[in-house]
C-alpha cells in the first residue's frame, strides 16, 4: 500500500530545507566575520574623518558649552589622551555598522523563518536599529546639555569644574547605551504580544505600573538629577503607547496563514 503523504509536511514551507550542524557553524562563521568586516570598514573610515580627535571634540560638545570659554577638558591617566579617543572611535565604529550587523543577523536566521515571520522580523530588526540612533542623538543633542546646565548651576564660584576626559566619556557611553536599550520598548513590547505572552489589552491595564517601572529604571540608569531621569523616564512611557499600537499593527499583518482543509470526495 503506496504511504499518504502528510498533509502538514507538504504544506510546510521549511520541510527539506534542515542543515547540518556542521554547515550552521560555517554560516556563523561566516556571517562574524562579515560583522567584522564591516566594523572595520568603519573604523577606517572614522579614523579618517572625523578622526579620533574629531570625535572627542563632537561628544565634548554639551559640557564644553557650560564651561569657561578657555577651559578643556583634562586628561588624568597618563594613556588617556591615547586610549580614550580610540575607545570613542570603536564604539561608534559599532554605532555606524549598527545597521549592517543586524543585517548579518538576519541572514544568519532568516531561513529558518516562514515568510509571515519573515514579514514580522524584518521591520523590527531595522525598527530596533532607528530606534537606538534615536536614543543616542537624543542624548547626545538633548539630554546632555540640559543635564550638564542643572548640573553647572549647582557648581559653587569657587570650584572650577574640569572634568576628566575618560571619566566623561565612561559617563556619557553609559548614558548612550542606557537610552539606547530604553528606546527599545516598542520591540519588546511587540514581541511579547507576538510571542502570545501578554495580550494589548493586559498592556493597557499595566499602563499605570509601567510609569512606576518607567521612572524607577531612569533612577537607576541615570545621574542623580532629576533632567536625566525625566528625559529617560517621559519618552520610555510615550514609546510604551508606541509599543501597544504598534503590536496591535503587527499582531494583525503577520498572522500564519489558515491551513486549507480539503473536503474528501464523495
Amino acid at each position: 500500500m503506496a504511504d499518504i503523504p502528510d498533509k502538514n509536511k507538504e504544506d510546510d514551507e521549511l520541510a527539506g530545507t534542515e542543515q547540518p550542524f556542521v554547515q550552521h557553524l560555517m554560516e556563523l562563521r561566516d556571517r562574524l566575520l562579515y560583522c567584522v568586516y564591516g566594523l572595520a570598514i568603519a573604523g577606517i573610515l572614522l579614523s579618517f574623518w572625523p578622526g579620533p580627535s574629531g570625535l572627542i571634540d563632537l561628544i565634548a560638545v554639551p559640557i564644553r558649552a557650560h564651561m569657561p570659554h578657555d577651559a578643556k577638558l583634562i586628561a588624568v591617566g597618563v594613556f588617556s589622551p591615547f586610549f580614550v579617543p580610540l575607545k570613542v572611535l570603536a564604539m561608534t565604529a559599532v554605532l555606524l555598522a549598527l545597521p549592517w550587523l543586524m543585517y548579518q543577523l538576519w541572514m544568519f536566521v532568516a531561513p529558518g523563518l516562514y515568510s509571515h515571520e519573515k514579514k514580522f522580523a524584518l521591520p523590527l530588526i531595522f525598527f530596533g536599529s532607528l530606534l537606538a540612533y534615536a536614543g543616542i542623538a537624543f542624548v547626545q543633542f538633548f539630554v546632555l546639555d540640559k543635564m550638564f546646565g542643572f548640573i553647572q548651576r549647582f557648581t559653587p564660584a569657587s570650584v572650577a569644574a574640569t572634568p576628566d576626559i575618560a571619566s566623561y566619556v565612561e559617563a556619557i557611553l553609559s548614558l548612550y547605551i542606557a537610552f539606547g536599550v530604553a528606546f527599545q520598548v516598542p520591540i519588546v513590547v511587540m514581541l511579547l504580544v507576538k510571542f502570545e505572552m501578554v495580550t494589548v489589552e493586559k498592556l493597557r491595564s499595566f499602563r499605570g505600573y509601567f510609569i512606576v517601572v518607567a521612572f524607577v529604571v531612569a533612577a537607576v540608569l541615570t545621574p542623580p538629577d532629576v533632567i536625566s531621569q525625566l528625559s529617560l523616564a517621559i519618552p520610555m512611557c510615550l514609546l510604551y503607547e508606541v509599543g501597544i499600537l504598534g503590536a496591535r499593527y503587527f499582531s494583525r499583518h503577520s498572522k500564519a496563514p489558515e491551513e486549507s482543509t480539503d473536503t474528501a470526495p464523495p
